[in-house]
C-alpha cells in the first residue's frame, strides 16, 4: 500500500492540446504525475518587457497587501529581457501599494538610471546589482523588511524542515552572518552574493530575507512562502521543540515544492487576487524598444 510519502507529485508539461490532469506513474507504483501550466512565452522583447514590469508591479502591490513592506525599505527587481545587464527596480520612497509600471527605474550595474527620473535607493543598487551580476540565471530578486523574517534573522538560524512548505528551502538557502549597518558598501553586496551562491534565498542576520528566481513570479512567491515559514518556525519553537522531517523526505519534497515551476505556479493565485482587486495593474501596454 502506498503511503503519503510515496505519492510524491512531480510537475510535467502537458502535451500539445492536452488537458491539465494527473495520472499514475506507471514506472513508480503509488506515485502520480501532475501536468501543470507553464510560464508564458513571447514573440518580442516588447511583449516580454511589458509582462515582466506588470508582474513586478503586481508583486509590489501584493507585498503591500500582505504587510511585507516597511516604510521606504525594501526593493524588488527584474532583469530587462532585451538587455539582461540592466534591471528594473522601484524608486526610493514610493509606496509598494501605489507602484505603477511608469514608476519603475531602469538601472545598470554601475548605478546609472537609464529610464526614469525618481531617486534610486543606494541599498537597492548595492544589493541587487551584485546579486544579478553573480547570478545570471536570476531574473528577479526580492528583499524587504518583513516582520517574521526580521525576527528569525535576529536568531541567526536557518529554516528547519518542520513542514512540507518549509521544505521549499531545504538545503536551498543560507544565513548571511553579521550586520554591518545599512547596506551602502559594494563589498557588502558582493559578500551577500557570495553567501547566496546557487541557492534561492538568504536570511540576512538582523536584517531580513532575500529571494531570487527565474521569474518575478517565482522570486516573489519564495519571499512570501519564506516569510510564512519563518512565522511557523517561531511559533513552533515558542511552544516547544519542533519535530523535523527526515533528510530523505525533505530532499524528496524539495524536488516538487521547491522547484522553479512550483514557485512560478504558486504565485498565480496571488496575481489573480490582486488584479481582481486592483485591475489598473493590467492596463500596462507594450513599450517601444529601449534603443
Amino acid at each position: 500500500m502506498a503511503t503519503e510519502n510515496d505519492a510524491v507529485k512531480f510537475f510535467k508539461q502537458p502535451e500539445a492540446g492536452g488537458k491539465i490532469r494527473f495520472k499514475k506513474d506507471e514506472k513508480n507504483p503509488g506515485k502520480f504525475i501532475f501536468t501543470m501550466p507553464q510560464p508564458p512565452t513571447f514573440d518580442s522583447f516588447q511583449q516580454e518587457r511589458a509582462h515582466r514590469k506588470q508582474r513586478l508591479v503586481a508583486a509590489f502591490r501584493i507585498f503591500a497587501k500582505l504587510g511585507l513592506d516597511e516604510g521606504v525599505g525594501g526593493h524588488l527587481t527584474c532583469r530587462d529581457p532585451q538587455y539582461p545587464e540592466l534591471f528594473w527596480v522601484n524608486p526610493f520612497g514610493k509606496s509598494f501599494g501605489c507602484m505603477t509600471t511608469k514608476d519603475l527605474l531602469l538601472v545598470d550595474h554601475e548605478g546609472a538610471v537609464l529610464k526614469g527620473s525618481s531617486p534610486l535607493n543606494a541599498a537597492a543598487f548595492v544589493i541587487h546589482s551584485k546579486i544579478h551580476k553573480a547570478r545570471p540565471d536570476a531574473i528577479a530578486a526580492c528583499h524587504s523588511h518583513s516582520i517574521y523574517g526580521k525576527a528569525l534573522s535576529s536568531l541567526a538560524q536557518p529554516l528547519l524542515p518542520i513542514t512540507q512548505d518549509a521544505c521549499m528551502f531545504y538545503q536551498d538557502h543560507e544565513v548571511f552572518p553579521g550586520f554591518n549597518g545599512v547596506v551602502a558598501d559594494e563589498m557588502e553586496g558582493e559578500r551577500m552574493a557570495q553567501a547566496l551562491g546557487n541557492k534561492k534565498a538568504l536570511i540576512l542576520q538582523n536584517h531580513g530575507l532575500l529571494t531570487v528566481g527565474n521569474s518575478i513570479d517565482e522570486a516573489a512567491f519564495w519571499f512570501i512562502a519564506m516569510e510564512k515559514a519563518c512565522q511557523v518556525q517561531l511559533l513552533a519553537q515558542s511552544a516547544g521543540t519542533p519535530t523535523c522531517i527526515s533528510h530523505e523526505v525533505a530532499v524528496d519534497s524539495h524536488k516538487t515544492v521547491g522547484s522553479a515551476l512550483s514557485g512560478w505556479f504558486n504565485f498565480q493565485p496571488y496575481f489573480q487576487m490582486i488584479t481582481k482587486e486592483q485591475p489598473d495593474i493590467l492596463q500596462a501596454s507594450e513599450e517601444e524598444d529601449l534603443e
